[in-house]
């Protein structure tokens, strides 16, 4: 599957659940699709959260 089918069938599935179930509902399940993606990213080690407490504490020293 091409990215612009699975965006198309993302963006579809996001409308009909919106359409059958409501806006809250809608939003929700793209949120947990969002937090699904985020979590594989970073098992799979495509993302490094080790560094975000670094750049965190680094912003405070600089104020």
């Amino acid at each position: 599957m091409s990215r612009q089918q699975f965006g198309f069938l993302a963006g579809f599935l996001a409308v009909a659940v919106w359409a059958l179930a409501g806006v809250g509902v809608a939003v929700l399940a793209v949120l947990a699709g969002l937090l699904g993606w985020l979590v594989v990213r970073v098992l799979d080690g495509d993302l490094a959260v080790t560094g975000l407490g670094d750049r965190r504490a680094d912003v405070r020293r600089r104020r």
